[in-house]
């Protein structure tokens, strides 16, 4: 399956396309962006590269994934955002990563809100999880914003990571959200 593109007023979240290269390669290359992801260092071109298939491969195995995040104002790659659930994993994440010169604007909390009701009302998940190592503050402020609560600490590969998590609602109220194919 081809990831859907939603929209709102301030973002596109599209799929990946070849062309993102150079934006995530820019963006995964920044120690501050990386410093919270797997071992915290910086990705090289490749390795950007190979991140970029699996997040396209993880929609075609599981219906859902990360998007690309275009802000509307100027039309620049800004980040991902979406949901991930590879074998193994403790649950469907929602997760976000935002390129540094646009931190600090809502982007990461408006793309992760649009996952959480893709993930409720089109994947019909039950409950999300956002991993988050506890002093990552940024990410727990998104997390919390978007309604997820502390529930437990996981332990993987050696490291200890906060679970939040958010459970479907009993009604969801009406988004200005559409979605394209």
């Amino acid at each position: 399956m081809t990831a859907p593109t939603l929209k709102n007023e301030r973002l596109v979240l599209r799929p990946f396309a070849e062309r993102d290269l150079d934006a995530f390669a820019a963006m995964y290359a920044d120690p501050e962006v990386v410093r919270h992801l797997g071992d915290g260092r910086p990705f090289d071109r490749a390795a950007t590269w190979r991140t970029m298939a699996v997040f396209v491969g993880h929609w075609e195995l599981r219906g859902y994934g990360q998007w690309a995040l275009v802000e509307k104002a100027g039309g620049d790659v800004i980040g991902r955002a979406g949901l991930w659930h590879p074998e193994g994993w403790p649950g469907l994440e929602v997760g976000w990563v935002i390129r540094r010169s646009r931190w600090g604007n809502g982007f990461a909390t408006e793309a992760a809100r649009e996952a959480v009701r893709f993930a409720f009302e089109d994947v019909r998940a039950d409950h999300l999880i956002s991993l988050i190592r506890p002093d990552n503050a940024r990410s727990i402020r998104v997390a919390e914003k978007i309604g997820e609560t502390f529930e437990r600490t996981h332990l993987m590969d050696g490291t200890a990571l906060h679970v939040y998590g958010l459970h479907r609602p009993a009604a969801r109220a009406t988004t200005s959200v559409s979605a394209t194919t």
